[in-house]
């Protein structure tokens, strides 16, 4: 169960997340996929006011016009303002949204003690909920300052550019196939409903790459003109690279001599050719796979390799600031890594009761599953059971692949 340095450590870091940012910065809708920053914390307080303080706390009285706004996709609790709209909110401000924050913080703490068990788990499931919040805000805010031409860096540059080498040739983490089991069981820690219940499923022989594909190996697929190769890609994807004239990952860019470049959340920087690719669609992950004469891990391939491994050395949010894939990462961290696995339920699942209920299952069709985590994922909130899920086409998340084969 959620104690109060479990509670007050989660708020708090989505606090730090949004601090360098003037009401301006926060209020920032850079495409229809993406929310403001002011959005995000307040969504995430309207979570705990809404399923907790309102249906738990004799008495507590919520903001209708806050509810009305905040709602993100809750069908269960009524009207609320449109997702592509959300740019459009300059009131309340930030400093009002952040007031509110405390208001709800003191509330959820004074309560905590004295909260019924199905309270407990909603604030469980809420902190998660927020974990997921603040990847999406620094998602987010990545893809807002880079409309800016300036392409000015939230926070100070740390360190002189990249590794200036290349990743060492990449090992094989071999599996013999079999019966294995996939899936969260009750003891193994906190899981979204999606990724319940635990059950079995039969493996061929295969293997992983022990890193994931590096910026330096993507460079050789676009000199080898990997983006203009129709045979590498599927049909959608194709017409996908072609109509938006995709040629590289998002957010890298040509500099006046003609390097290759990345923006950052630390600013314009050169690409560390050691470091893991980041912001690829699902769509280019399996044009580089075909290319590279493998192919995309199975979410069960993923996940057996991934079980009984621990993140502790993996390079996850700790503190506010301008992450990013490092060189020399385990399973876990630096990017999520695509598989060609669709997200579908899992035999046997059920989503959780009462309007929450809507939070995973309703999503499960034409998206495709991602595992391990990324630079922008808070440690603690991913496991080997861990699935997110994207659009084929969507890349400002920290996405990036990992190559498998047949054994």
């Amino acid at each position: 169960m959620a104690s109060h340095e479990d509670f007050e450590r989660t708020r708090r870091l989505s606090r730090e997340i949004a601090a360098p940012l003037s009401d301006a910065d926060a209020s920032l809708q850079p495409m229809p996929d993406a929310s403001p920053a002011k959005w995000h914390l307040a969504h995430t307080s309207w979570f705990f006011e809404t399923f907790v303080l309102r249906d738990f706390v004799p008495g507590y009285r919520c903001d209708p016009d806050f509810a009305f706004l905040f709602n993100s996709y809750y069908e269960g609790e009524g009207a609320r303002h449109p997702r592509t709209r959300r740019g459009m909110i300059s009131r309340p401000s930030l400093d009002a949204i952040l007031t509110w924050r405390d208001s709800v913080d003191a509330a959820m703490l004074s309560a905590l003690p004295d909260l019924p068990s199905a309270a407990r788990t909603l604030v469980g499931l809420g902190l998660a909920h927020e974990g997921q919040h603040q990847e999406l805000m620094l998602m987010d805010m990545l893809a807002t300052f880079a409309e800016n031409p300036l392409v000015p860096a939230v926070w100070p540059r740390s360190g002189e550019g990249g590794s200036n080498g290349e990743a060492p040739a990449p090992g094989s983490l071999r599996h013999p196939g079999g019966v294995v089991s996939i899936g969260a069981g009750p003891q193994g820690g906190f899981s979204f409903d999606a990724e319940r219940p635990a059950h079995a499923i039969l493996l061929q022989p295969f293997e992983l790459a022990d890193r994931p594909v590096s910026n330096g190996e993507w460079l050789r697929f676009i000199a080898a003109g990997g983006y203009e190769q129709p045979l590498l890609w599927l049909s959608d994807g194709w017409d996908w690279r072609r109509r938006e004239d995709v040629e590289a990952p998002l957010y890298w860019r040509r500099s006046d001599e003609g390097e290759w470049q990345r923006f950052g959340l630390d600013g314009l920087r050169p690409i560390d050719a050691a470091a893991p690719v980041c912001h690829i669609s699902y769509y280019e992950a399996d044009a580089f796979a075909r290319w590279a004469g493998a192919r995309l891990p199975r979410e069960g391939e993923w996940e057996a390799i991934a079980t009984g491994r621990e993140a502790a050395g993996d390079n996850l949010l700790d503190v506010a600031g301008p992450v990013a894939p490092r060189p020399g990462g385990g399973l876990f961290g630096d990017v999520w890594e695509w598989t060609m696995s669709a997200f579908l339920p899992y035999p046997g699942f059920m989503p959780d009761a009462g309007t929450v209920g809507e939070y995973n299952g309703k999503f499960m069709v034409s998206q495709m599953v991602l595992k391990g985590g990324s630079c922008a994922t808070p440690r603690g909130h991913v496991f080997a059971h861990s699935r997110n899920f994207f659009y084929p086409h969507q890349r400002w998340q920290f996405a990036g692949l990992r190559l498998a084969r047949d054994a």
